[in-house]
């Protein structure tokens, strides 16, 4: 036999309860892990006036993210 429990003036069976609670302990967080929109660019656009001063910013500032990386990975970050 089900136990049954009144819920806003209505008989709710205990196997409900068991379904919504365990339905929104992983749905919830599953929808809220979904991600949402694509990021945008977080750098300003290049307006160089030539194509070597565009291809010249790119590799500078690749070179800039590697040092910053290797010096995260080494502990020489300053503070």
């Amino acid at each position: 036999m089900v136990a049954m429990y009144n819920i806003a003036g209505r008989q709710v069976g205990s196997h409900w309860l068991a379904m919504a609670t365990l339905g929104a302990a992983f749905g919830i967080p599953w929808a809220m892990t979904r991600g949402g929109s694509s990021k945008k660019s977080t750098t300003p656009p290049i307006n160089a006036s030539s194509k070597d001063e565009e291809k010249f910013i790119q590799e500078f500032l690749q070179q800039v993210e590697q040092e910053d990386k290797a010096n995260k990975v080494s502990g020489k970050e300053a503070h």
